[in-house]
């Protein structure tokens, strides 16, 4: 998504465990666990004392942790290596895995691009013809910049007639990024690097002189410290050829450091647009530089009161898709010599259904939107307005791609859906004509399965939708293993699209459910609003609604539910299983935001406050405290957990998982394990190699399996 918010914790004296066969929590009051060092530290905010036992854990680099995390590790492998599905369930996984997969062919100045990946390689590799059928060229290949295939090619930034390209690099799952140059032509890398950058691409000026980018000053930067707090970016211009320590200024702004700053240039070369936001909230400003006057920055829009985003020009006026005054989303045109709002005139108002993207090509408008989270795509005529087609797509799913320039004849578009692989489609511009372009290297057989959307009220009363998948003829009589998937946050949209892990866990018996909770982006900026700041509470019901429907409708019980989610969804399930301990069979919550009052004191956490609000503000305190997973552990039951989380995570830093997976066992009154998962050499999921994947899905399957105690069909396996 163009506009995808940039979406944005260790001292403890851990005895290693013995190998064991089965854990399982005694009568006695010894404890399976490593022991955990308890610290008597307690912050005051607003009146309230808010204990924080197990504050030595933020420290990830600190040997007393490490020793932790190692003696923790061996616990949870001792655990998964006496489930004897699990190497089934890692064959079946990796069979799976093992197609060719390809990525929609984007074209500049007559050559085309696209990633390829035979099917286990760790990172998918960019190619480049002149043909978008040929078998074309190797342009780079990650897998030649680390042993171990940790180290990912991030994003690629092609200059105007495709002669040079910008490469961003991450080592271990990192969000900072170092760029490269590469000569297209020759493939040989230029001697250009520069780094201290985090959440941004390169913007190229028409005539590849340099290009524009956002990072930090070199004593802002902290790369080393992982849980260093990152502001005050600034936009900065290179010029090709020349030192990073060269590159000036284009804007900052000193006096608000929780700004920050991402850019784009109209095609036709002459504006260069600067958007500002603070946060991840779907609100920006927009700044604009005429490049043929004298280039100085004039601030267009500047209240933070919608989205904006510039689609294309027509000389002076700009066409920009935006939701002010319309929470599912508009487009407007504007005239950059009378930009007052009055002026301003609509070109395509809101609709009943979630404005998803908008790509211009010609004097026409390829228009996806979300109808109850499902693509639908349309093309209008840009001046009027008026619908000329419909892209008749296969089925139920999700479309993205459409990219291009303004006089391009075709584009490209992969189509997916829960038994859908991804298939890339050709659409030609003037006849409006889908053809199958590329098919993947992988079929499902759609007729032994069955999709379906389920609504379902929420405890308010909200309709709530929710994706069921499962074999078809399943008998409804609540024995079902269940994988009940969630995220709910900062505008993101869940739509359907196929996923080999999920196929694997539909081949071993199990129902995948997706429910689409507020706080996402699927029915537009109120669907956000109900599930974010005083709000965010709705999340959490949504989804343990979502969990009673499965019970009370015989899809499953308890016993035999699991709830899973990742980041923000790594939140939903921690703050569920807290308020719910009761409901679930099995909790997987992945590198989650789990410690709701210093979230903000870690890297990019700051910006996360548009979503969840500040533990400062003496309003939005009690409301964090109210569902902070870390501060609700009690002595209880819970259900069978395993915490997974990456050492390198600088993103939501491991710190929260650690504290979080300590305070369950320390209270845990159950026998069912609680487990923490700690990948090392691994961040918060971009990135990760598929060696790494495969490896962490296949233990979260095989201690579902355990824990829900899942008996495999007979015809399960590699086949």
């Amino acid at each position: 998504m163009h506009r995808s918010m940039i979406s944005a914790l260790l001292l403890l004296l851990a005895c290693p465990p013995k190998p064991t066969s089965e854990l399982s929590m005694p009568e006695a009051p010894s404890s399976p666990y490593p022991e955990t060092r308890r610290v008597d530290v307690v912050d005051d905010y607003h009146g309230t004392p808010v204990p924080d036992p197990y504050r030595w854990l933020e420290d990830s680099e600190d040997s007393e942790v490490r020793t932790w995390i190692e003696a923790q590790n061996a616990l949870t492998n001792s655990y998964l290596n006496t489930i004897p599905e699990r190497e089934t369930i890692r064959e079946r996984m990796t069979q799976l895995w093992d197609y060719e997969r390809y990525s929609s062919p984007s074209q500049r100045n007559g050559k085309y691009f696209w990633s390829y990946n035979d099917g286990l390689m760790n990172q998918s590799v960019l190619y480049t013809a002149e043909d978008p059928s040929a078998e074309g060229t190797v342009l780079l290949d990650p897998n030649t910049f680390s042993e171990d295939g940790t180290v990912a090619l991030a994003g690629t930034y092609l200059n105007e007639d495709a002669t040079a390209m910008v490469y961003s690099v991450s080592d271990a799952g990192s969000d900072w990024k170092t760029f490269h140059l590469l000569d297209v032509e020759t493939g040989e890398k230029l001697p250009d690097t520069l780094t201290n950058i985090k959440f941004s691409g390169a913007t190229w000026a028409i005539d590849g002189s340099g290009f524009w980018y956002t990072a930090y000053a070199a004593e802002d930067a902290n790369q080393e410290d992982l849980e260093a707090v990152n502001k005050a970016p600034k936009l900065w211009w290179h010029t090709l050829g020349t030192d990073q320590s060269e590159d000036t200024v284009v804007y900052e702004r000193p006096g608000d450091p929780d700004w920050s700053f991402s850019s784009s240039r109209t095609e036709d070369g002459r504006y260069h647009l600067i958007y500002g936001r603070k946060g991840t909230e779907s609100k920006n400003q927009l700044m604009v530089r005429d490049l043929k006057g004298d280039g100085s920055v004039k601030e267009l829009i500047m209240e933070f009161d919608a989205y904006y985003y510039v689609l294309g020009n027509d000389g002076p006026i700009v066409y920009i898709e935006t939701d002010l005054d319309a929470p599912k989303g508009r487009v407007i045109q504007v005239d950059l010599r009378k930009p007052d709002r009055k002026h301003w005139k609509e070109v395509l108002p809101e609709g009943e259904d979630k404005l998803r993207s908008v790509s211009l090509f010609g004097n026409k408008m390829v228009v996806s939107t979300l109808k109850d989270a499902t693509s639908q795509v349309r093309v209008l005529d840009l001046k009027s307005g008026k619908e000329l087609s419909a892209v008749d797509l296969p089925g139920l799913g999700t479309v993205w791609g459409f990219g291009g320039r303004r006089d391009a004849t075709e584009t490209f578009y992969t189509f997916s859906g829960y038994l859908s692989p991804g298939s890339i489609y050709r659409y030609d511009i003037a006849t409006g004509e889908s053809t199958l372009f590329r098919a993947p290297g992988i079929s499902m057989n759609a007729d032994d399965y069955e999709v379906k959307q389920q609504f379902y009220a929420s405890k308010d009363g909200t309709q709530v939708p929710m994706f069921l998948v499962h074999k078809k003829g399943m008998e409804l009589d609540g024995t079902n293993p269940t994988y009940l998937y969630g995220y709910g946050g900062f505008d993101i949209s869940i739509t359907p699209r196929y996923s080999t892990v999920n196929r694997v866990w539909l081949e071993m018996g199990g129902v995948v459910a997706i429910a689409n909770l507020r706080g996402g982006g699927e029915y537009g900026a109120d669907w956000h609003d109900g599930g974010r700041l005083k709000n965010k509470q709705n999340t959490f019901d949504d989804f343990i609604a979502a969990a009673e429907w499965l019970v009370e409708n015989d899809y499953t019980s308890p016993e035999k539910l699991a709830i899973s989610g990742r980041s923000n969804g790594g939140l939903l399930v921690g703050a569920c299983m807290t308020q719910r301990p009761d409901l679930f069979g099995a909790a997987l919550p992945g590198v989650g935001v789990l410690d709701m009052i210093r979230f903000n004191k870690f890297t990019i956490g700051w910006a996360w406050e548009s979503d969840y609000g500040s533990p400062e503000d003496p309003e939005l305190f009690p409301v964090l405290y109210s569902y902070s997973p870390y501060h609700n552990v009690k002595a209880a039951d819970y259900p069978a957990t395993m915490v997974t989380t990456g050492d390198h995570d600088d993103r939501v830093v491991p710190g929260h998982s650690f504290k979080f997976a300590a305070e369950l066992q320390n209270q845990h009154t159950g026998t069912d394990p609680v487990l923490i998962r700690i990948e090392t050499r691994a961040g918060h999921g971009a990135g990760k190699p598929t060696h790494l994947t495969i490896a962490e899905w296949t233990d979260q399957w095989a201690f579902l399996v355990k824990e829900l105690d899942i008996t495999l069909p007979e015809d399960f396996g590699p086949k």
